[in-house]
């Protein structure tokens, strides 16, 4: 082989390896923009997650306020002025009046009576007193208490110990959790037996509960939380996002199970 045939064997040589880092070049630049791109999407995502977040926080923040101003009005502004017609209504002598007079009396006295519990039950369950006393686990015995009667539905409880003794933000939402979903029990499931219960497992504060009623599927619940009248679940799930839990519904054993899974660096590390 000739110097001129060694010459263009060289130059081929340097002309292919030039290609090489060229094509190389171009790679790694796709490579690095393709990075930066799934970066760019990723940051997008986070940040649009923690604005939903924050807006889905703002709402139920707003709603508590909302509830803790009705439950004022209804105690100081309704329930003074039902208690002064209790005083005056009271205070009517009856006795020379005839039996019809003393039967309307005795009734009005009792519907009257019956507002004046009514409306003083409503307005603690609205400000969850209770909870901001004496924490979430007597909040949710008191709540199953007042609304559990032996001849039309039962409620029994199986309540873990390791709840905050003093209320946090994240057991209100735990709490209205509770409430909503036992409304709608009662409400559309038709029950008479329901079981609640709480444990901590797996760093999992895990609470279940269970019923006899006609309750719900996993897939039912994935449908019916979007439709336009269910602003009650709609509220259930906004909570759930908040304490960044799990709530699955499933049936076996001839019983609906609603399973609400917590995880306890949320439950416990959030206190505002």
């Amino acid at each position: 082989m000739n110097q001129g045939d060694n010459e263009i064997t060289l130059m081929l040589v340097i002309g292919i390896v030039a290609m090489l880092m060229l094509f190389i070049s171009l790679l790694l630049i796709f490579i690095f923009m393709q990075r930066k791109k799934l970066q760019y999407r990723l940051n997008l995502q986070t940040l649009q997650n923690i604005q939903k977040n924050q807006l889905i926080e703002a709402a139920v923040r707003s709603e508590e306020i909302e509830r803790h101003r009705i439950a004022e009005e209804l105690h100081d502004e309704v329930g003074a002025i039902l208690g002064s017609s209790s005083l005056h209504f009271y205070g009517i002598n009856i006795n020379d009046s005839d039996e019809t007079s003393k039967e309307m009396y005795q009734t009005g006295k009792s519907l009257l009576d019956e507002g004046i519990h009514k409306i003083r039950g409503i307005s603690h369950n609205l400000h969850s007193t209770i909870l901001q006393e004496l924490g979430l686990k007597e909040a949710i015995s008191h709540f199953c208490g007042k609304i559990s009667h032996s001849n039309v539905i039962e409620i029994s409880l199986s309540l873990t110990d390791q709840h905050n003794k003093k209320a946090t933000q994240n057991d209100i939402s735990i709490y209205r959790i509770i409430q909503e979903l036992i409304h709608n029990i009662i409400k559309h499931a038709k029950a008479n037996l329901i079981h609640i219960q709480s444990t901590s497992k797996n760093n999992n504060l895990i609470f279940i509960i269970w019923h006899n009623g006609n309750g719900l599927t996993q897939n039912q619940f994935e449908k019916l939380r979007y439709i336009k009248d269910g602003l009650g679940l709609k509220n259930i799930q906004n909570r759930i996002i908040l304490l960044k839990a799990d709530l699955a519904f499933s049936y076996h054993s001839e019983r609906y199970f609603i399973k609400i899974t917590i995880p306890e660096n949320e439950y416990i590390n959030r206190q505002d």
